[in-house]
């Protein structure tokens, strides 16, 4: 097969959640266990970091890859959705895994996996670890991809496990409370293994203080600590976003556990703030800029906490222009609360089976005094946003509401 026939085979035999949502989600790690005894357990032939929570996972985990990096080590990272290419999820020091390398396992492998029916995110899992070890990589960090006890990363045994926060999303499988959530993201906490935790409040805190206890791992609480070391180089990082403060809160709770494990130096770290997105690859979608257009993957309530303040200050200076679309599974009701109402609104649908259709998503707006138009895709609705904003140099566009949406625009635009 080639590259892209082995990409439909792989979508059409092991669903992908980020296309079906929850009736992709396998429970359990049976089909993973398998898998990794199939292929030598080889997440066992280098060191890892595995990275859990809400929000927040991914800025992190490429922040942590590029700091080891600039450090001098072979690095691999491990991340989902993928935006534009399947291979964005599999990157070792910044490249992406190569085309053959995901032929060539899918075609060697079919023959045992295929009656295991895994999920893809099973599939994509064992292929990045065996990717890794075949690269020889001295540290992998990996980022879960659903919740954290049952999620199939849940096999490795990393250095040290990092939770970023607790916000309701996936409530249909993680549970309804950010109790029960923080319950399945403290999963990943192992036995004597130190972990940290980003955020935390007096709802979720007693749950990592319980794991942790049962587990005999060292526990640091980021809020807890008397200073930020990174607060006075946020000029330095290059990414961008009132989120991001609190992500270098939380990875400067790591920086000892850096320094002890891989020798971190200030030097390093201060090159993997400058060029994380050179040195990684990633992330996208974080508050990117592309001329007056903004891009955001902030896709659940958490997140619209943050970012919901700054684009009502941008809509204070100018016309804001917000291209916005969403997952049906997602609490659209406290993101729509949080939106700005001082801006034009143009509802839009991914091009992914999950995505809540534009009609259904106006209607839901308009109950809540946002006003706007349906477009049926994304080009459609960036185009009459941009047709409208032209002539104005201070008007912005903003495009998200879900990665879907900042995904289709990448593919459309970003040339």
């Amino acid at each position: 097969m080639t590259y892209d026939e082995t990409l439909e085979y792989l979508y059409a035999s092991a669903p992908l959640f980020q296309q079906v949502g929850a009736g992709a989600y396998k429970e359990g790690l049976a089909t993973t266990r398998a898998l990794d005894l199939r292929l030598g357990h080889p997440h066992r032939r280098y060191r890892t970091i595995h990275i859990g929570g809400t929000n927040g996972k991914g800025s992190c985990a490429h922040t942590i890859a590029a700091m080891l990096q600039a450090a001098g080590l072979k690095v691999g990272l491990y991340t989902s959705p993928h935006l534009v290419d399947f291979r964005e999820r599999i990157r070792v020091d910044g490249r992406m895994i190569e085309k053959e390398a995901v032929v060539h396992f899918i075609a060697r492998e079919r023959t045992f996996f295929e009656p295991l029916h895994p999920s893809f995110f099973e599939l994509t899992t064992a292929l990045a670890f065996r990717h890794f070890a075949d690269c020889a990589v001295d540290v992998a960090v990996v980022e879960v991809g659903l919740g954290g006890r049952l999620d199939c990363t849940n096999i490795i045994r990393p250095v040290f496990s990092l939770i970023t926060n607790i916000s309701l999303d996936h409530t249909a499988l993680l549970g309804a409370t950010r109790a029960q959530i923080a319950a399945e993201k403290a999963g990943i906490i192992k036995p004597a293994t130190p972990v940290v935790v980003g955020e935390a409040d007096g709802e979720t805190r007693p749950v990592f203080v319980r794991a942790a206890r049962e587990a005999g791992a060292p526990l640091v609480f980021a809020e807890d600590l008397e200073t930020d070391e990174l607060a006075p180089r946020r000029e330095l990082f290059a990414l961008k976003g009132d989120c991001q403060r609190l992500n270098l809160r939380t990875i400067a709770a790591c920086l000892p556990l850096l320094r002890r494990h891989f020798g971190l130096s200030l030097r390093h770290i201060d090159e993997g703030l400058r060029h994380v997105v050179e040195l990684t690859g990633g992330p996208r979608g974080r508050w990117e800029r592309h001329g007056r257009t903004l891009l955001d993957t902030g896709h659940n309530p958490g997140g619209w906490q943050l970012l919901a303040p700054r684009l009502a200050r941008i809509a204070g200076e100018g016309a804001l222009h917000i291209v916005f679309g969403c997952a049906e599974d997602k609490d659209l009701s406290a993101i729509l609360r949080l939106l700005p109402q001082q801006a034009r609104y143009y509802w839009t649908q991914a091009g992914v089976r999950r995505a809540l259709p534009a009609e259904r998503l106006a209607e839901r707006a308009a109950s809540c005094g946002l006003a706007g138009s349906t477009f049926a895709d994304v080009p459609a609705a960036y185009r009459a946003a941009f047709a409208a904003a032209d002539g104005d140099a201070a008007a912005t566009i903003y495009v998200g509401g879900s990665c879907f949406v900042v995904a289709d625009w990448l593919a459309a635009f970003d040339r």
